[in-house]
């Protein structure tokens, strides 16, 4: 069977697999379902005060929940004998403090949250792996300036996330120019019938972050993600400090602002600094300046895709065995002068090894390997067309991830971050 979609004419077949009775195409087919799903989460800490706060769901039933978010005059009343000097005291030692109360911050979303809550639709809504104050959030801001961000526990979850609707949109991590690739997430792409929309590439700015009050020659043990830690490597051994690492980066700082100590510092971000109250100790500590994140957007329905600007393809595919193989598979590409700018390969859960000969003297076992590659090319081009139909002719499998606008950060923002 074959699915074809049209827009003035046919456009390419995006989705294949070649069997032994012949090709069949597989194309991600939109979701028909309504869209009345959303998540409720109960985020307070506070169970039991019988007082809602901000970012906690109250449940009227499995699937009919509000957000109560406290408004401003929802404070105690001040004795008329106060003086207004003594408010504007109480109000300086508040912004002077750390974060009081982290129940006010959103939970992340596991895997295991499938309750709903009606979405006016007035925000996009975009899912990301971590807590407030991630680089991924920064990604999901910068891609949606005006969106809903909601934080989930796991890649996974953020997967999960737009597959049952409870939110449109995820922004995730595939590569990083220093660190290399985000292996969990190719994966993902290949187990998930999401489809890729977009790419944002987000400058990476390393923050050490203490309490207030504290100096950096204070900080004896840091916390961060493995990866940011080896990134500021240099700096951390010259302050001679025990590294530790965390889930995030955003996590790390909340962990820091939630206990208290003041021997201890976070790597993350700026935004994390502001958002858990803390100091920022030392700004851009990564040893590589040019530190560029890059991460991708994915929703349950392709976007159309357009020559009317920069565009990027992603697909992935395997290969029979054979001499050259793989070179002629990269060929078809160069024959038509596309760029490629991303080559991975991936080993094949299912079936990681294949047997080349099974004859009485022994069997010779080889790796069996998925190839992801992203091209500079849009599926409205012939050449790009051309290309994946000659790729067919040595593919076993072949799916298109997603056809979308390129993201590049100008050279001029680079230096000035």
């Amino acid at each position: 069977m074959v699915a074809l979609m049209a827009l003035k004419g046919a456009l390419p077949i995006w989705v294949c697999a070649k069997t032994a009775a012949g090709q069949q195409v597989h194309v991600g087919c939109p979701d028909s379902g309504a869209r009345t799903c959303g998540f409720g989460l109960n985020l307070s800490a506070e169970v039991g005060s019988g007082r809602p706060r901000k970012w906690e769901c109250l449940s009227a039933g499995v699937l009919a929940q509000r957000a109560i978010t406290p408004v401003e005059d929802e404070k105690p009343q001040t004795s008329g004998l106060e003086s207004s000097g003594a408010i504007e005291r109480t109000r300086q030692e508040e912004a002077k403090g750390f974060h009081k109360d982290l129940s006010l911050l959103p939970k992340p979303l596991s895997a295991l949250d499938l309750y709903s809550k009606s979405n006016d639709g007035s925000k996009v809504r975009v899912a990301y792996q971590g807590v407030p104050g991630a680089y991924s959030e920064a990604a999901a801001l910068k891609a949606y300036p005006n969106c809903e961000t909601v934080p989930c526990e796991e890649f996974e979850a953020a997967f999960k996330a737009v597959e049952l609707w409870l939110v449109d949109k995820a922004v995730l991590p595939i590569e990083n120019s220093v660190g290399g690739s985000i292996h969990r997430n190719y994966d993902l792409l290949l187990r998930h019938r999401l489809h890729i929309v977009g790419e944002v590439q987000l400058q990476v700015n390393h923050c050490l972050l203490g309490l207030p009050g504290t100096i950096k020659e204070d900080i004896k043990r840091v916390l961060s993600h493995p990866q940011a830690l080896a990134q500021c490597e240099m700096t951390l051994m010259a302050l001679g400090v025990v590294r530790i690492g965390t889930e995030d980066t955003a996590g790390a700082a909340q962990i820091v602002a939630s206990k208290g100590v003041r021997e201890a510092g976070a790597v993350a971000s700026s935004r994390a600094a502001e958002i858990y109250g803390l100091d920022i100790l030392a700004e851009k500590i990564q040893d590589d300046d040019d530190n560029i994140t890059r991460f991708l957007i994915l929703a349950r329905e392709p976007i159309i895709p357009g020559t009317d600007r920069p565009f990027k393809t992603s697909i992935v595919f395997t290969l029979e065995e054979g001499p050259g193989v793989l070179f002629k598979a990269l060929a078809v590409f160069a024959l038509r002068n596309i760029n490629l700018t991303k080559i991975e390969s991936r080993p094949q859960r299912k079936r990681p090894l294949r047997v080349v000969d099974d004859s009485n003297k022994g069997s010779a076992k080889y790796f069996d390997y998925l190839f992801y590659i992203d091209f500079e090319a849009s599926m409205a081009e012939p050449r790009a067309q051309l290309a994946l139909g000659h790729l067919q002719e040595f593919a076993s499998f072949l799916r298109v991830l997603g056809c979308y606008p390129s993201d590049i950060i100008p050279w001029s923002d680079s230096l000035s971050t």
